[in-house]
């Protein structure tokens, strides 16, 4: 299992729209509205990188209304309590 951050920049005005339509997906997990720089961020789960090329290609690049992403994809080094 692959765990990214997704930060998103949107077009003036389309926040909302880009909103409603990404948090549809099932690979978003969650998906807030932050200020900022960024407008949204998503933290999406998928199975394989591949799986993340394709929720690129087929949310991201076709929801329209967004100008600018910055994909992090977590490490699995993790702090134990």
């Amino acid at each position: 299992m692959i765990e990214a951050i997704i930060l998103i920049v949107a077009h003036p005005g389309t926040e909302e729209k880009v909103y409603e339509t990404l948090r549809a997906y099932p690979n978003v997990k969650e998906i807030y509205r932050v200020y900022g720089e960024y407008d949204l961020l998503l933290r999406v789960e998928v199975s394989d990188i591949g799986e993340l090329d394709e929720f690129h290609d087929s949310a991201l690049r076709r929801t329209g209304n967004i100008e600018l992403t910055e994909t992090m994809i977590a490490s699995t080094y993790s702090v134990k309590e």
